[in-house]
Formats: C-alpha cells, sequence, structure tokens
C-alpha cells in the first residue's frame, strides 16, 4: 500500500482512486487544520515584518508580542483611536502588541491559535513519507497529508490537484524552499485555504516563486524579489518581505 501511495502523488486523481479501489479522496480524508483567530491574518508574526516597498498585502497582518517597531518598510499611520494602523501597502489593517486595548489581547489569542494550528498540522497522521526524498519538482500531488524528515526543494513548479473541498498537509521536519520562477499551481478546484504547509524549519521563496497556502512556519519566512503567495504567512519569529505580493485566500 506506502508504494502505491507514493505511485498515487505522481499520477492524476482519477487513476490514483482507481488504484486505491475507492473514488473518495486519494489518499486519506483529511481535515483542515483550524487557525483559529490566527486565520483573520495574512501575515501573522511573533518576531517582526521587514519589507523593503513596494509590497502588495491584501488582508490584515499583525506581530506580537513585539511592537510595532519591529514592522519596517511599510510606512505605517496611526488610527486615531491607536488600536491599529494603515499603510498604502496593505489593504487592511496592521496591528502590533502596543497598540491600545484590545489589540494586544486579541493578537495574544491569535499568536496561540497559530501555535496551536502548527502543533495540529504536525501531528498528522501521513499518508506519504520522505516523497522523492525531499525533492517534489514536477510532481502532481493529490490531496492527503505528507510528511518529511529533511528539508523540501521545488526545483520545477508543483501542481495540487484536487477538488474544492479537498485538504493537503505538507509536514516539513526542516526547510522549505521554492527556486526562483517556480510556482505552485492549483487543479480541478483545489483551493488555497485548504492547504497547510508545516516547516519547523525555515521558509524560502526565490525571485518571482508563487506558493498557494498557509505557511505555519516555526522559523523566519523570507521572500525573495517579486514573489507572491496566495494564502497566508503565519511565522514564529520574523518575515522578510521584498516588493511581493500577498494575498489572503
Amino acid at each position: 500500500m506506502k508504494h502505491n501511495l507514493i505511485a498515487c502523488a505522481l499520477i492524476s486523481v482519477s487513476a490514483c482512486a482507481s488504484q486505491l479501489g475507492t473514488t473518495d479522496d486519494p489518499l486519506s480524508i483529511t481535515g483542515v487544520v483550524d487557525l483559529g483567530r490566527a486565520g483573520d491574518f495574512t501575515i501573522l508574526t511573533k518576531s517582526g515584518i521587514s519589507s523593503v516597498p513596494p509590497a502588495a498585502i491584501t488582508g490584515d497582518i499583525g506581530t506580537s508580542p513585539i511592537a510595532a517597531t519591529a514592522i519596517t518598510g511599510l510606512a505605517l499611520s496611526a488610527d486615531a483611536t491607536n488600536t491599529f494602523s494603515t499603510s498604502r501597502q496593505v489593504t487592511g489593517r496592521v496591528y502590533a502588541a502596543n497598540f491600545t486595548s484590545p489589540t494586544p489581547s486579541n493578537l495574544t489569542t491569535a499568536i496561540g491559535d497559530m501555535q496551536r494550528a502548527f502543533t495540529d498540522a504536525a501531528g498528522r497522521a501521513p499518508d506519504v513519507t520522505e516523497l522523492g526524498a525531499g525533492d517534489i519538482g514536477g510532481m502532481t500531488l493529490v490531496p492527503g497529508v505528507y510528511k518529511w524528515s529533511s528539508s523540501v526543494l521545488v526545483p520545477t513548479s508543483v501542481t495540487l490537484s484536487g477538488s474544492a473541498s479537498d485538504v493537503w498537509i505538507f509536514e516539513i521536519a526542516q526547510n522549505l524552499t521554492l527556486s526562483s520562477g517556480t510556482a505552485i499551481t492549483l487543479q480541478g478546484g483545489a483551493r488555497a485555504e485548504n492547504i497547510f504547509w508545516q516547516v519547523s524549519g525555515g521558509v524560502v521563496l526565490g525571485t518571482t516563486a508563487h506558493l498557494e497556502g498557509i505557511v505555519l512556519a516555526k522559523t523566519a519566512i523570507t521572500l525573495s524579489a517579486a514573489a507572491s503567495v496566495h494564502g497566508r504567512l503565519l511565522g514564529q519569529t520574523a518575515v522578510t518581505l521584498i516588493s511581493n505580493t500577498i494575498v489572503a485566500p
């Protein structure tokens, strides 16, 4: 069965279902990871957000327990209530732990939910382990839970093929790297909000790379020039941007 599951990650959804004798989710019926209040944010970090302009961020961003001084490059303007700030580069609101109540408490809740979501995703039972020895370039992946004890490299574009209700969880023990010019693309109605990249190391997107899904990272998330994300960046340290576009799903 293990070999069949690995083979399924490389072929179409319908062919995989045929191999396993099911017309349901080809690997397993996987539930989404509950983000709680962390799901209110396009970017949420504990150690700050640095950006080389221009950025184009759609959705709210926040950082806690660090203060707003750790958000750089976005030219923040404080609202009169001092509960949030705005930026011409952010279509949404910017929150930090040193703003007026109830913002600090709300951020504490969101950060706690982010960490719980990371733990939830990390604990899901895998359908496929060590696929491609960590090199998944060029593959078409059906829904399910994938697990690696190593880093994962995307040197050429990867397709996630499934329906609008299907879920992908990627448990990565080290780093996730998308090479420059590569993309995660969706097929068959797959949706970014149902894709979870649980990364115990750091995340690096190369120049003009594109990622779909929710990133739950233990350490730094770094986007190179003109890289883009359709999803959320939820990092337990810092997020670094260089002229990037990030759009909430």
